[in-house]
């Protein structure tokens, strides 16, 4: 079992930055992979950003560039920097560890890009 807590959402101007945060606890070590998932009104959950366990990582085409993942290993804490932001990122988002074969999530952050 795992539990990810996440924090760091709010509302933000175009162009502006946020960092989301999701703090693992549990049985932490069987972690494969963590990443952030968004999901917009009316749209269906996307993958925004992963990291796995060793130092590869995946974005989306749409947020190349713009967003960054990391993991603070010590803290068993993963982190989306996210830059640049458009409108068109505004969703909640969702914090995902994988333990194979089961996905866990986040209770999920809004974030809305609005001026």
């Amino acid at each position: 079992q795992v539990q990810l807590v996440e924090s760091g959402g709010g509302l933000v101007q175009p162009g502006g930055s946020l960092r989301l945060s999701c703090a693992a606890s549990g049985s932490i070590f069987s972690i494969y992979a963590m990443g952030w998932y968004r999901q917009a009104p009316g749209k269906q959950r996307e993958l925004v950003a992963v990291a796995t366990s060793g130092t590869g990582t995946n974005y989306a085409d749409s947020v190349k560039g713009r967003f960054t993942i990391s993991r603070d290993n010590a803290k068993n804490t993963v982190y989306l920097q996210m830059n640049s932001l458009k409108p068109e990122d505004t969703a909640v988002y969702y914090c995902n560890a994988f333990l194979p074969p089961t996905d866990y999530w986040g209770q999920g952050t809004q974030v809305t890009v609005s001026s």
